[in-house]
């Protein structure tokens, strides 16, 4: 039983009288008999709690940043109109900022065999999966003094999904692979590339591409067209351990190194390429593989949906294997991974060799652009400081990268809102070249 306000306010105007005018035992049995007595009627004619029947429906997931609505239905199966409060349950991270748990409580009235739908709001603030908690209603009264109170567990999960912002370069870059295709006036012919068809000579066209046999069958002059290679095989590797945690602005880095891997598979998979996905650190954290050009941007993005970075130091020799387990054929190896040097060259260098002996390794990773700001500080000596220490950092960066082009590896290191337009161009540079 649950007592509400009315009737602590009938309780205290009633002790009044008492106080002034009959202040004995007799005077407080007198008024707060009745008030006893009302209360347990209120309670006897307050609808049933158990006796509720709750149904979900509603979304089940939901991009980071967007809204989600959960409707709850709810039935009253009793004879008693239903008058209740009712909260619905969620982890925090799932309300409005600012609103506490009030868009998750609602008044609702059940006419006795009838339902009413209720809609929860959700505006979740992280990744992953989110599962509601326990409905807790309290079912008033007629005259609102006492209340039936009791809880219900219906599952719900919710599942939010990583952002994809990067999600607007794409049309530039799409606009880009139909020139590397053949498919506009601007055509590309790179070593390794795919001989497409014939057309005719224009102003402007690389003289190397004249085709002089079918040429001298024809009265003009014909010229080779070609088209970059498809359906080879791209690994996107995500590196999940503890440097993946370290957070660039207001998100980790492995926040922003799956927005990348986002637009790459996006790209690669319009490309005719086939994309996989590995996350690593001491164990296979995700893995998708062998899914069609439709189906694979869906399971990276719900692969990616769950994933968290771990505390713990990346196992590169487990890396490697994992790697080379995943991709036996000659394929396109995108390591999304830092750059500090302790972990670079005590880890990834060593088994650098049998990666790029059988692939092709690009290594893409997040800079901050803090590093770049302090190391244009002037003006004091604090400044100065901070100065030195941010040429340090980016001069680290920038040998640990040249480190790694020695060995024939394409680097990328980009801010967090550039690396992903990076990426992609690094990759179509790649496909241009024919060196996929």
């Amino acid at each position: 039983m649950a007592l509400t306000g009315r009737t602590a306010l009938l309780a205290a105007v009633g002790s009044l009288p008492v106080g002034f005018l009959a202040p004995s035992w007799t005077g407080m049995l007198a008024v707060n008999a009745p008030l006893c007595l009302a209360i347990l009627c209120d309670y006897a004619l307050a609808a049933p709690v158990r006796t509720l029947r709750f149904t979900r429906s509603g979304d089940t997931s939901v991009r980071l940043g967007d809204g989600a609505e959960v409707q709850l239905t709810v039935a009253n199966p009793s004879r008693r109109r239903l008058r209740a409060q009712l909260r619905d349950a969620w982890p925090p991270s799932t309300l409005p900022t600012g609103t506490d748990d009030s868009s998750s409580r609602h008044s609702v009235t059940v006419p006795a065999g009838e339902r009413r739908r209720l809609t929860t709001v959700l505006h979740p603030t992280r990744r992953g999966d989110h599962e509601a908690d326990r409905i807790t209603v309290r079912s008033y009264g007629p005259l609102g003094l006492a209340a039936r109170q009791g809880s219900h567990r219906l599952p719900w999960k919710l599942r939010v999904l990583p952002p994809f912002t990067s999600r607007k370069h794409l049309p530039s870059r799409l606009a880009r692979l139909r020139e590397l295709d053949g498919r506009t006036s601007v055509l590309t012919r790179g070593q390794g590339t795919e001989f497409d068809s014939l057309r005719e000579y224009v102003p402007g066209d690389d003289t190397r591409s004249i085709d002089w046999r079918a040429t001298a069958r024809q009265t003009t002059v014909a010229v080779r067209t070609w088209r970059p290679e498809r359906d080879r095989r791209i690994l996107l590797v995500l590196d999940t351990g503890r440097t993946s945690a370290g957070r660039v602005g207001d998100a980790t880095r492995l926040d922003a190194a799956m927005d990348a891997a986002l637009l790459l598979t996006a790209l690669a998979s319009r490309a005719g390429d086939r994309v996989d996905l590995l996350a690593y650190d001491r164990r296979v954290r995700a893995r998708v593989q062998g899914r069609s050009a439709g189906d694979v941007l869906p399971a990276v993005v719900d692969a990616l949906a769950t994933l968290e970075p771990e505390l713990v130091e990346t196992d590169a020799r487990g890396l490697s294997s994992a790697v080379m387990a995943g991709a036996p054929r000659r394929s396109l190896i995108v390591l999304l991974t830092g750059l500090d040097a302790a972990p670079v060259e005590e880890g990834l260098l060593p088994v650098l060799p049998q990666l790029t002996q059988r692939h092709t390794v690009l290594v893409a990773s997040v800079a901050d652009p803090y590093a770049a700001k302090m190391a244009q500080a002037r003006g004091s000596a604090q400044a100065v400081y901070e100065a030195a220490a941010g040429a340090q950092t980016q001069a680290q960066r920038g040998h640990t990268a040249e480190q790694l082009q020695r060995h024939g590896v394409t680097v990328v290191d980009a801010a967090p809102e550039d690396l992903p337009p990076a990426l992609v161009d690094a990759y179509l540079a790649l496909k241009a070249a024919g060196r996929l």
